[in-house]
Parts: structure tokens; C-alpha cells; sequence
């Protein structure tokens, strides 16, 4: 038997839409040195960030060069590798990050539907 929804649940269905909508992400992006690859991954992460999650993102750019055990940790096998830990699920967004449309639907940003479309 189906429980019916009572006024305070659907506003609480609401409310918790509302927050998701501005949930925090905690982002990481790993990258090899100062190298145009890594300068032009970190210039689309940050460009991306600003534009669809302004005030609700932590980006932490880790240098592998300079942090070497990092990328053991989290199992990092190349670079540029940005990982997505919060909200969950957790995503691994490996190489060139210059397809924006991919790494926003993986953020979920964006639809999958439209992603398709436009490809």
C-alpha cells in the first residue's frame, strides 16, 4: 500500500530539490607540472566552476611533480585527472578536459539528453 504524501512531506521534497540544486562539490584536479596541458585543464576546470557553481565548489589543483604519493592514493594513472568526491556519486574525469559539454554533464550540470544531442 502506497503512503500518501501530506503536505509537509511534499514541502520537504521541495525544500530538499531546492538544496540540491545548491549543493557544495569538492573537486580535485590532479596535472603533471606546468605544463600548456595542465595550465589550459586548469583554466577550464576554474572557468567552468566559476560559471555553473559560483560560491559552491572547493577546487584543489594537486601537482603531481609535487606531490607524488597523492596520485597513489588515489590511484591516479594520468594527468590532467579531475575527480569529482562530493556531491556523490564520485566521478574521474580523465586527459583533456576541452570538452566542457562532457565534464559538465558528468558534473551533473547538465543532462544527459542534451549532451547527446549536441555531439
Amino acid at each position: 500500500m502506497a503512503k500518501k504524501r501530506t503536505g509537509t512531506d511534499k514541502e520537504a521534497l521541495e525544500a530538499a530539490a531546492r538544496d540540491g540544486s545548491r549543493q557544495k562539490y569538492v573537486l580535485r584536479l590532479y596535472v603533471a607540472g606546468i605544463t600548456p596541458r595542465s595550465q589550459e585543464a586548469i583554466r577550464t576546470v576554474t572557468a567552468i566552476c566559476e560559471q555553473h557553481l559560483a560560491g559552491r565548489y572547493d577546487l584543489e589543483v594537486i601537482d603531481l611533480y609535487q606531490q607524488p604519493t597523492l596520485a597513489k592514493g588515489e590511484q591516479i594513472i594520468a594527468a590532467p585527472t579531475l575527480i569529482k568526491k562530493l556531491p556523490q556519486p564520485l566521478r574521474r574525469f580523465i586527459g583533456n578536459m576541452a570538452n566542457k559539454e562532457r565534464i559538465l554533464v558528468g558534473l551533473d550540470l547538465r543532462p544527459r539528453a542534451s549532451a547527446e544531442v549536441e555531439s
